[in-house]
């Protein structure tokens, strides 16, 4: 493949990732607007959770762009994938609380 395909692969992956985190951060916004319209249990579920799915693609994208650093020491990639996946976990729970109560 030739340097410009790289690149070019590069910068769209670099605005997908962007458009992304503006989407997980438009819903968090949206679900704190209805969170303090009618203060509700679930809402706050609601707000709580697309904030951790939020801060989960902003760590996802930090933890890409330099993941490069962690290639050598295994451990450290562990300990990447694992703060990564974290707030993942702790925002669809809360999703999932939101929806069950």
């Amino acid at each position: 493949m030739s340097d410009l395909t790289v690149w070019a692969a590069r910068g769209t992956l670099i605005l997908l990732r962007l458009a992304l985190f503006g989407l997980s951060l438009g819903l968090t916004v949206i679900s704190f607007q209805a969170y303090r319209a009618q203060q509700t249990e679930r809402l706050q579920y609601a707000f709580i959770g697309f904030a951790f799915i939020s801060m989960g693609v902003a760590v996802s994208n930090v933890v890409t762009q330099i993941g490069w650093v962690a290639e050598t020491v295994e451990l450290v990639r562990i300990f990447f994938q694992a703060a990564e996946t974290i707030p993942f976990i702790v925002g669809f729970a809360m999703l999932y609380l939101s929806l069950y109560r």
